[in-house]
């Protein structure tokens, strides 16, 4: 894993929309993973500045994301569909026959989870997936104990999860207690891999997803096995980091090692 340390969370957000945007660039038709929460939000706004200042292109990528609280209709307030429009689509020239949400009201779950493997496959599989991490260190909704090799499914959601997710309802009891989520094999197979987090309350998960021991107990570890991870962390974040030093050298010289192989 690359570990990126900004300084800020406005720094965070500028460092990850502009990785966002270089893969974009690259590739004008490329399959994006997209997460939701507090954390996201600042790189989605960024995204959206960079589409209205410098005009970069969303009308070909497509769009999945990991995952919808099992029982919300799509325009429901508290819905990640939602968010995603309120937050990014309607923000950019995204085409809404690209933009994949997990339905959270369908009929026959098992049946959605199914056709929505089938739709990442037909797309080619994701080319950046983006992340954020639960403070019990999981990825999507793949809470502690999920299989590394889990596809998308409906996942049991932990009390600490959803406790933390009762500052978007009115209550706690609102908050839903099942969740559909790309398995942990699905982000996995993802050709590349960018996570963010920010704030001290993550700095504890942070520096064991990253320097403890792979475990299904808590799923951010199985980034340790990626070919092609990055991590944007804030300075909070990373604040528990044993390692942050050598994680701000690699920063610092990697041009060095651009320059020798000629990029």
């Amino acid at each position: 894993m690359e570990i990126i340390i900004a300084p800020n969370y406005e720094a965070m957000s500028k460092t990850s929309a502009a990785i966002i945007a270089r893969e974009i660039r690259r590739k004008h038709d490329l399959v994006l993973g997209l997460a939701t929460g507090d954390t996201p939000i600042g790189t989605y706004r960024e995204l959206a500045k960079l589409h209205k200042d410098e005009g970069l292109d969303f009308s070909k990528i497509t769009t999945f994301n990991l995952d919808e609280y099992l029982g919300l209709a799509p325009l429901h307030r508290n819905s990640y569909n939602y968010f995603m429009w309120e937050n990014l689509f309607e923000h950019i020239n995204t085409s809404q026959h690209r933009a994949f949400v997990p339905q959270g009201n369908t009929v026959d779950p098992e049946e959605f989870c199914a056709w929505y493997e089938e739709q990442i496959r037909k797309a080619g599989g994701i080319d950046l997936q983006v992340l954020g991490i639960g403070r019990d260190g999981h990825i999507g909704f793949n809470e502690p104990g999920s299989s590394f090799a889990s596809r998308t499914r409906v996942k049991g959601l932990y009390e600490q999860t959803i406790k933390d997710n009762a500052r978007f309802f009115e209550k706690e009891e609102d908050v839903p207690r099942f969740a559909i989520t790309m398995g942990v094999g699905t982000i996995m197979e993802a050709k590349k891999i960018l996570l963010i987090a920010n704030g001290e309350g993550k700095a504890e998960v942070c520096q064991q997803f990253i320097e403890g021991p792979v475990t299904s107990q808590i799923t951010a570890t199985a980034l340790q096995l990626h070919s092609y991870a990055i991590v944007v962390l804030d300075e909070e974040a990373a604040s528990k980091l044993k390692r942050r030093e050598y994680y701000n050298w690699i920063r610092d010289n990697k041009h060095i090692v651009q320059k020798q192989i000629g990029r």
